[in-house]
């Protein structure tokens, strides 16, 4: 139910957005608006706020949707409405309310993008774990421990910066230039070779090829402080590594809680590093109890969980190079597996949408946006290919009628329309293929 849910949310957001583009645009060129549909079919809801207005619908079947304007080859057409009529606007106007659907989706995608870099976009640090043998990652000399901060001089903070990044390598090729900071803190420049990988690798565990592991556990490094906790007293820092306690060394965060809650209001001799120097300090847990059990708890957090947050305009800016980034990516893709460079298995149908869909909406809903953007760029990239049944296909006949001066022929645009329904419903049982495929294993 809950996968069920969040595809139909999505696709009437998505469906909703683009259409209202075209909408406005239109009507803000003088264009007359019929009917504004959310599905196609049977109309479910009907319903007209002002005599001879638009018609505003919800149809049976919702996967798409339509706004419908007035042109003067409809049947009683009144002499007085042909000025309204789309094919009676000029060509500039006609090419701008085609294409403001499909920059709808990406101004939607932008202001998703915007907003969580406002609000905080939470991560996990792409901390490594150590390599296996013959990898790519162990012959660059990675570590256990070792954070990832940059690739290819692109700062990254979470694994999904790394997932993104690594991805665009895969497609572009070459090597790759990794600075990571160590366990110890020294920050070092790590080259790896690609050798054995492509775009072909995009679907499957790219990552577990090169090397590239998430650690399983974490060094007991303090990321956050709580403000007036026993922490804070003794004068421990935001980036200090718990070595020892007690005079036994700590092996890793999960070592060092158990060590701290196991002792309450007793105190404890910690040994930190903080930069490059040794410290120890005294600090006696506070006791809490939690499901009737008394535990010790000193107000510290790991730094393995980030926060991406930045202010309102940079937040801006962010958002739209984001968008602009993943518009590329998807071009390059395509143009990739036109050329045979990337597998076709790269493309994804609804049913992986859907699935895809209620798993980011089980983890929560900061997923859940950033799967919308992502499908909203998606959308928008696809409606602006060449093809004659999409808004991209349009375009072209616009801009042939631009440089011929006379519009395309009833013939070639009948034509072109049977032809991008075919390529259309090819690519539609590719990725159906696809998502069955997926779904068998």
């Amino acid at each position: 139910m809950l996968t069920a849910f969040a595809f139909l949310l999505a696709l009437c957001v998505l469906i909703v957005f683009h259409e209202l583009g075209h909408y406005w645009v239109a009507r803000l060129c003088g264009v007359k608006v019929l009917r504004f549909s959310l599905g196609f079919g049977k109309p479910l809801y009907l319903k007209q706020f002002t005599p001879g207005g638009t018609e505003w619908v919800v149809a049976a079947f919702p996967l798409g949707g339509y706004v419908k304007m007035l042109g003067e080859q409809d049947d009683q057409v009144l002499d007085a409405d042909l000025p309204f009529a789309f094919n009676r606007q000029s060509v500039w106007k006609r090419m701008c309310i085609v294409v403001a659907g499909p920059l709808a989706n990406f101004l939607l995608a932008i202001l998703i993008y915007w907003s969580l870099f406002v609000y905080g976009m939470p991560g996990q640090r792409p901390l490594l774990d150590a390599p296996a043998a013959q990898t790519s990652a162990a012959a660059g000399g990675i570590a256990r421990w070792d954070v990832i901060e940059q690739i290819d001089a692109a700062p990254v903070q979470t694994w999904e910066d790394v997932n993104w990044r690594l991805a665009k390598k895969l497609v572009d090729g070459g090597e790759l230039n990794l600075m990571v900071r160590t366990a110890d803190g020294r920050q070092v420049q790590k080259r790896l070779l690609l050798n054995g990988l492509s775009g072909n690798d995009l679907d499957k565990d790219f990552l577990t090829k090169l090397g590239l592991l998430p650690a399983k556990t974490a060094p007991a490094r303090l990321g956050k402080i709580l403000p007036g906790s026993p922490a804070e007293s003794a004068g421990l820092q935001v980036g200090d590594l718990v070595q020892g306690i007690n005079g036994k060394r700590v092996a890793d965060w999960a070592a060092f809680t158990e060590v701290v809650r196991a002792q309450p209001e007793k105190v404890l001799l910690l040994e930190v590093l903080r930069q490059t120097t040794t410290r120890s300090i005294a600090i006696t847990p506070r006791r809490e109890v939690v499901e009737g059990k008394s535990i010790g708890r000193i107000g510290v957090a790991s730094d393995m969980l980030v926060t991406a947050q930045y202010p309102f305009a940079q937040a801006l800016i962010r958002g739209t190079l984001k968008c602009w980034d993943t518009s590329i990516f998807s071009l390059k893709i395509l143009g990739r597996m036109i050329t045979g460079e990337v597998s076709w298995r790269n493309l994804s149908g609804p049913v992986t949408i859907a699935q895809v869909a209620g798993e980011t909406a089980s983890i929560g809903w900061l997923p859940y946006l950033l799967f919308i953007a992502l499908v909203s760029v998606s959308l928008g990239v696809m409606n602006l290919l060449p093809l004659p049944i999409l808004d991209g296909g349009h375009l072209m006949y616009y801009m042939a009628e631009v440089l011929k001066g006379s519009p395309v022929s009833q013939q070639a645009m009948e034509i072109g329309q049977r032809v991008g329904i075919a390529v259309l419903v090819l690519l539609m049982g590719l990725a159906l293929y696809n998502d069955i495929v997926r779904l068998l294993g």
